[in-house]
């Protein structure tokens, strides 16, 4: 924001950006405000706003370079960024003057909002938090870039058909993209395939295929300061557009065949897997990105240097999970092949540059690459990647003989698994520090996954519990809410999350309970409406909201809670009389296109839904909704709009979860295993304010180990064996009774692999427990800010200090 317009007062503030739109409707959208749609005003809007981002990002970046600190670059394949215009708004806080301009040029500021598309950039938890950070990053003026990929479309577009998940293209740039500057100079060539050509110790990739990487940034705006930094992100373009010989042979489409292939590199976000050529268009993104990223790195350096030697001093490079982890074997290329580094020198550099968190425990979906595969895309990087692994294993067997097992356990090749890379263990040996997300993935990590390792690099671990943005996930999404802790705490709570600690001191007065009761109530009104003008199902605002919202995926237990909604239905049933809590049950989310079991739980969600919600027995006791095409922007409305919080995956499964954080920061309560993050939250909110039910990490491994048993519980369970038996013939489909025979199996005769039905007496249980809150709201509104108050800690900012302090080693830029 200009130092002008600081000093502007609000009449000043609201005239100008008057003025400003219609400028950019006229000169920048060329259109007459009679004939401008919507999307115009929306994109006219947008260009205004990002003017006043503009001068102060530019002095950011100036200062970035010129004080020639240490920089952070942070890749990721997702940055799930959601809607900018609000986001940017409430950081230059001038949310309410553009509201009130708008209004007096006949315009509403929150509908016009809600026009702009959520950017594709990403589908989970692992953008989520990439875009948390980068808010965190600017906001705390620490020198930072983001480096993505800038996909044509996003995962899909998820729309519920006959009760099924049907995919449809996500076109998030239909109406363009008013927030990115294309960066038509800044661009580097991408090879592929090729072969690698030795000559003595030199080695050359020779009779490669190129493709073009070109830039295009986005600002991001830190909150309340002048802070500003740049997500980068890489859009794919052939070297070549198009063979004119053929074009004029008539042969139109072979003409730009290249062209197309080349650019299916950044088309899709997760392009399906279950074929061979999706698995090589991943690999070919994954390196895309790192590639770009590791060029457009090493220019700015020399740019500022003109010496590669001081590297390792003021780059720092975070890897976000393994999908970046070429960058590795691709900085060891660049430094050997291009700049002529000593093999040693160049892996002396690479292992203090890179540090890696680690996002997963489990094996099958830890990343690994068949080393056939990436012998055919990436020769040269193969070759790197066996002349990293026997340098290492040389090591390993120096420093431990005594051990014959422990080089095939650390190898980078799977040799047991078809000869397969393993990119987790690449990110481990090539960097100098590696993250958890929990106090539990932590300590679970070293002991299980990287055991190993840990025992090899003793200092190499270390935890870095996950945080949310307090801006978009309280101050944005909560808007009742935030003008409460406004009012009991004050404004800086949004940059000092530790603030809300001073809730406690409210928490005993009748007034502010009543307060937090009446922002939940607004809240809920919101959501109901939605679903009722969108899904057509009546919502009681004062039933108990019971949310589940997260991708859809068997070890996150979707199918628990539907097995518990079941088991409700049938108590109702039998007693419709009896004083039941009315409960609204909600889920959203999606499934990957491939993911068979995802898909057929949505689909038995929607059958169940469409049996209880149509029951006139149960006299709208129970409601079951699933909101389809689950978004950021989705988000924001559903999770202030939670009475209760569903985080019931399977204990030492889910490295963190943050969709927790944000719930209980919004006075949900949370009924959750002891898994992720919520362990730590259950530690700060106090054991009597969350729910907590199933077995711990250490009773999951004593089942596997001594054998487990579902369908002893199946039989035992009369409750359970009721709810199972429904499903698997068919009551609440009879059109097709066989469709959930699969899912029947694998939970009873298949071993039931993530313990639904271990947990589900527990769970059930605790529902009920659940249920005697509710009845008491003063008592539960208590808890709720309780929660509200004792969630501080879980702020993205606390968890980007202890990065910059510990892993990045990087200050803030002096502005």
């Amino acid at each position: 924001m200009s130092s002008q317009f600081n000093f502007e007062t609000p009449e000043e503030r609201i005239r100008n950006l008057k003025n400003s739109i219609q400028e950019k409707l006229k000169f920048v959208i060329g259109k007459e405000p009679a004939l401008a749609t919507e999307h115009d005003w929306l994109n006219a809007i947008s260009f205004s706003v990002r003017d006043l981002m503009v001068e102060r990002w530019l002095r950011s970046t100036r200062a970035h370079f010129s004080q020639s600190g240490r920089r952070v670059s942070y890749l990721s394949m997702e940055f799930l960024i959601g809607r900018t215009l609000s986001n940017s708004l409430l950081n230059l806080g001038i949310y309410d003057d553009l509201a009130q301009a708008l209004d007096s040029m006949g315009f509403n500021l929150e509908q016009l909002i809600n026009e702009e598309d959520d950017p594709g950039l990403g589908n989970g938890g692992l953008g989520r938090l990439a875009a948390c950070f980068l808010d965190s990053l600017a906001t705390l003026g620490l020198p930072a870039r983001g480096y993505g990929i800038r996909y044509d479309y996003g995962m899909f577009k998820q729309n519920i058909v006959d009760g099924q998940q049907a995919e449809s293209p996500d076109n998030w740039l239909e109406y363009g993209n008013a927030w990115e500057f294309p960066r038509h100079n800044v661009r580097y060539k991408v090879f592929f395939g090729g072969r690698v050509q030795t000559e003595g110790k030199t080695s050359h990739w020779v009779e490669t295929e190129e493709i073009l990487a070109c830039a295009y940034d986005q600002i991001i705006p830190g909150y309340d300061t002048d802070a500003t930094n740049t997500l980068r992100l890489w859009s794919a373009r052939a070297s070549n557009e198009i063979n004119l010989g053929k074009f004029n042979q008539g042969d139109y489409f072979a003409a730009v065949e290249d062209k197309n292939n080349s650019e299916n590199v950044s088309r899709v976000l997760y392009p399906n897997d279950s074929t061979s050529s999706g698995r090589e268009l991943r690999l070919s993104q994954e390196y895309f990105l790192v590639s770009a990223t590791l060029q457009d790195i090493l220019h700015s350096h020399w740019l500022a240097y003109e010496t590669y030697d001081n590297l390792a001093e003021k780059v720092a490079i975070h890897l976000n999970d393994t999908h970046p982890v070429l960058a590795i074997p691709e900085l060891m290329r660049l430094l050997i092949d291009n700049h002529n580094f000593k093999w040693e020198d160049a892996w002396e550099m690479t292992i203090r540059i890179f540090s890696y968190t680690n996002h997963t425990l489990m094996s099958e979906a830890l990343e690994t690459w068949p080393v056939d595969m990436m012998g055919k895309i990436l020769p040269r990087h193969l070759q790197i990647i066996f002349e990293i692994n026997e340098y290492f294993l040389k090591v390993v067997k120096e420093h431990y003989p005594d051990d014959p097992g422990l080089l095939s356990r650390v190898s980078l090749i799977d040799e047991s698994n078809g000869r397969r890379i393993r990119m987790a263990w690449l990110a481990v040996i090539g960097g100098h520090k590696v993250n958890g997300v929990s106090a539990l993935h932590s300590d679970l990590m070293v002991k299980s996954l990287f055991a190993d390792f840990a025992k090899i690099f003793p200092h190499h671990f270390c935890n870095k519990t996950n945080g949310v943005t307090p801006r978009r996930w309280i101050g944005l999404a909560n808007r009742p809410l935030s003008e409460l802790l406004d009012k009991t705490i004050d404004k800086t709570w949004r940059t000092d999350l530790s603030k809300l600690s001073y809730l406690n001191e409210a928490i005993d007065f009748p007034a502010f309970i009543d307060q937090i009761k009446q922002a939940k109530l607004q809240n809920k009104k919101k959501l109901a409406e939605y679903v009722a003008e969108n899904l057509n199902v009546i919502l009681n605002p004062n039933a108990l909201f019971d949310v589940q919202i997260k991708r859809i995926h068997e070890y996150k237990r979707q199918l628990l809670n539907l097995l518990q909604v079941i088991t409700r239905y049938n108590r109702i049933l039998q007693s419709p009389d009896a004083d039941w809590v009315p409960k609204a049950v909600i889920f959203a989310g999606k499934a990957a296109s491939s993911y068979v079991n995802a898909k057929l739980i949505i689909h038995l969600i929607n059958d169940v839904a469409k049996v209880i919600n149509n029951d006139a027995r149960i006299k709208n006791k129970l409601k079951v909704v699933f909101i389809p095409n689950y978004s950021v922007s989705l988000a924001q409305m559903i999770i202030p709009a939670a009475d209760l919080s569903e985080q019931i995956s399977l204990a030492g499964t889910e490295a963190s979860g943050t969709s927790n954080m944000k719930f209980a920061m919004n006075g949900a309560l949370t009924i959750g295993t002891l898994d992720g993050a919520n362990v730590e939250m259950k530690e700060h909110v106090g054991d009597d304010n969350i729910f907590i039910f199933g077995n711990t990490t250490e009773q999951v491994e004593t089942l596997r180990a001594h054998g487990y048993d579902p369908r002893k519980i199946y039989e035992e369970d009369a409750e359970l064996n009721q709810v199972l038996n429904q499903i698997a013939t068919g009551v609440f489909n009879p059109e097709d009774p066989h469709r959930y025979g699969a899912l029947f199996d694998s939970l009873v005769n298949f071993g039931d692999y993530y313990q639904l039905l271990a947990d589900y007496r527990s769970y059930v249980d605790m529902h009920d427990e659940v249920d005697k809150l509710y009845r008491k709201p003063n008592l539960w509104a208590r808890k709720a800010a309780l929660n509200i108050a004792n969630m501080g800690y879980f702020s993205s900012d606390r968890t980007i200090q202890e990065y910059a302090e510990e892993i990045w080693e990087i200050k803030p830029t002096k502005l």
